[in-house]
C-alpha cells in the first residue's frame, strides 16, 4: 500500500515533516521494488534519518530557528513602522512583520513554544505588557 504525506505509518508520526516525507518517498520506492511493508518502513526510516543529517534544512525559517536555539534568545513583539514585528533579542532585523498585534503575538507564542524560549509582548509605547516563558 503506497503512503502519502497525510497517510503514513504510525512509526513516522514523530518525525519532522521534511524527514517523514523523505521516508515515505523511500518506502514507496522500496514497495515498488517488491520489499515487504515492514522491511520497507525500517529501511526507509534509517535512510531518511541519514538523509536529513546530510541535507540540513537551509530555508530562511530553519536558519532563524537554529540561530534562536543557539543564542537562546527571547522573542519580542514590538511596534514596527505602523505594524507589528516579531524580533529575536539582539537581532538586527525582525523575523516577521504583520498588520496586527494579535497576529504577531500568535506567531511569537508559537515560535517560542517550539523553540523553548520566552515571548515578551510590548505595548505600542515599547513598555513590556506581558511575557510567556516556554524555557
Amino acid at each position: 500500500m503506497p503512503w502519502t504525506k497525510g497517510d503514513y505509518p504510525d512509526s513516522l508520526k514523530n518525525f519532522e515533516p521534511r524527514t517523514r516525507n523523505k521516508a515515505v518517498e523511500i518506502a514507496n520506492a522500496l514497495l515498488e521494488d517488491g520489499y515487504e511493508e515492514g522491511r520497507a518502513i525500517a529501511i526507509a526510516t534509517s535512510q531518511a534519518k541519514e538523509w536529513a543529517e546530510d541535507h540540513p534544512d537551509s530555508s530562511r525559517k530553519a536558519k532563524q530557528k537554529r540561530k534562536r536555539e543557539e543564542d537562546n534568545n527571547n522573542l519580542h513583539v514590538l511596534p514596527f513602522d505602523g505594524k507589528w514585528a516579531v524580533k529575536a533579542e539582539g537581532a538586527d532585523e525582525p523575523e516577521l512583520v504583520v498588520d496586527t498585534k494579535a497576529k504577531a503575538v500568535k506567531e511569537a507564542l508559537k515560535l517560542a513554544s517550539e523553540d523553548n524560549l520566552s515571548a515578551i509582548i510590548h505595548r505600542e509605547d515599547g513598555t513590556i505588557q506581558t511575557s510567556h516563558n516556554y524555557k
